[in-house]
């Protein structure tokens, strides 16, 4: 594709739905960190469930998560059945070797290594992991949004940009998951179940919010350059 075809700086986004977004976030939260803590808890102290058994009942809070977002989008995406394999494997894990909550954690904590270790993988795929969890947050699932998301990947900065993130996403998960192995080892199961889904998340809200930063400071360096080259009578990469 000629250059001289590439617009100078990239189209905006379709308007989307804020009430939309935020009733995302607020199932996401419920369905996977706080929901989890309360049905452990509860068995366990409330109807006499083991350690390991709890914890395998509360697991299944994130997959009514995946069931909603599939019923509410009708449809399943890259995002989607990404989620759903990992339920699997989890599930698959969980139910092989030692029967233990210690082991079920230290598990689990390697389910999430893996996922680092998939976000590296993609690296040599045609379009990197985080090309796809970017289209899910910030899209509204609608054809226009979904278009206008898989339209901006024949800008070069923009190609750099996922890649970069899906690296350093990457690198996060494994080194997460190697702490919370670590820690399964030292702290009691009690504090580790509640500790566990914050130390996802935390590491979860500390990429989104690097990533939101390195996406705008990207897009100002690529509208920058857009705007030197218009200046200078070249056509815009």
């Amino acid at each position: 594709m000629s250059t001289a075809s590439v617009p100078a700086t990239q189209p905006e986004p379709p308007a989307r739905s804020g009430s939309s977004a935020a009733i995302g976030w607020v199932l996401t939260i419920g369905l996977n960190v706080v929901a989890p803590i309360l049905t452990y808890n509860t068995l366990k102290d409330d109807h006499g469930w083991s350690e390991f058994a709890a914890l395998l009942a509360s697991s299944a809070w994130p997959v009514l998560d995946t069931a909603v977002v599939v019923a509410w989008r009708r449809k399943i995406d890259e995002f989607a059945l990404v989620t759903l394999v990992f339920i699997v494997i989890t599930a698959v894990v969980s139910l092989v070797g030692a029967h233990s909550a210690r082991a079920l954690l230290i598990k689990d904590s390697g389910i999430t290594g893996l996922f680092g270790l998939l976000c590296l993988a993609t690296l040599l795929a045609p379009r990197p992991l985080m090309f796809y969890f970017g289209r899910k947050f910030a899209t509204d699932g609608t054809p226009e949004s979904t278009s206008w998301w898989n339209g901006l990947w024949q800008y070069e900065g923009f190609r750099r940009t996922m890649i970069v993130m899906t690296t350093v996403w990457g690198v996060a998960y494994v080194a997460e998951a190697l702490v919370r192995i670590a820690l399964a080892y030292t702290l009691d199961t009690d504090t580790m179940v509640t500790l566990s889904p914050f130390m996802i998340y935390g590491v979860l809200g500390a990429l989104a919010f690097w990533t939101m930063q390195y996406g705008k400071r990207s897009k100002a360096r690529g509208e920058a350059r857009a705007a030197a080259a218009a200046a200078a009578g070249e056509p815009a990469s």
